[in-house]
């Protein structure tokens, strides 16, 4: 039976250190979900190991099959040009498939309401509560869109209302979502980071949520988004195996 690929989670990288241990301590809840899969870690920016070095060595120990996963929520640049591009220079030995970004998925969703639910909030609250979804933002009309949606989608499920905000690149910013959601007469205001590491542009959100009543951590590696990593991985896979007829 052919070795399983190997997974390579791609992460953006930042100058907060805090950022890399997230982005470890969530490989290391993947790797605790599937034992006997080998999961890496490389960096487009910033950090170590380089996606590039992490590709050579690969390469260099022999492996053959890897799916290189995106750490993202959205189909924006990175997911479209810079990844892409960084996988072209891979060594041609490596057979590589690109899997899926993680949103939108119920799980992260479910994510989210786990970090709103661990900052004091419960599900009694949720038809008096106004949650503000704020994310990193983009200038990809895709990427606002699919927010957008999830918005849409999570308000559908309880909350006295849900609006999206951007830390970056998009209006609205938290704080102006945080005001919206006070002046429909929601009882309190939640604000739910949709990111999944520390850095600036959480940084910023947590400083729009001030008139906010509860602030979620970020998503981190909540069991959630650890499992959307694995269906991710286990829908790009799914084409090698069915060519080698496993």
């Amino acid at each position: 039976m052919p070795a399983k690929p190997v997974l390579l989670v791609i992460a953006h990288g930042s100058r907060d250190p805090r950022h890399a241990a997230t982005v470890h301590a969530l490989v290391r809840r993947v790797r605790s979900l599937r034992p006997g899969l080998r999961v890496e870690t490389g960096f487009l920016d910033f950090n170590v190991p380089s996606v590039h070095g992490v590709l050579e060595s690969l390469a260099a120990e022999g492996v053959r099959d890897v799916v290189a996963l995106p750490l993202l929520l959205t189909r924006a640049f990175h997911a479209k040009a810079d990844i892409p591009a960084v996988l072209r220079d891979a060594p041609p030995r490596l057979r590589i498939r690109q899997a899926e970004v993680l949103g939108p998925s119920p799980l992260l969703l479910s994510a989210l309401e786990r970090r709103l639910y661990e900052a004091g909030l419960t599900p009694a609250d949720k038809s008096s509560t106004g949650v503000v979804l704020a994310s990193a933002g983009s200038s990809d009309p895709e990427a606002i869109a699919v927010i957008a949606r999830l918005s849409r989608e999570w308000r559908d499920t309880g909350w006295c209302a849900v609006r999206p905000a951007f830390a970056s690149a998009s209006l609205p910013r938290t704080e102006d979502a945080v005001r919206e959601l006070r002046e429909l007469g929601c009882a309190r205001v939640a604000v739910a980071p949709y990111v999944l590491a520390p850095g600036f542009l959480p940084d910023r959100i947590a400083r729009g949520a001030a008139e906010a009543d509860v602030l979620a951590e970020v998503l981190g590696p909540a069991p959630e988004v650890a499992r959307v990593l694995l269906e991710r991985y286990d829908a790009a896979r799914t084409p090698a195996l069915a060519a080698l007829g496993a």
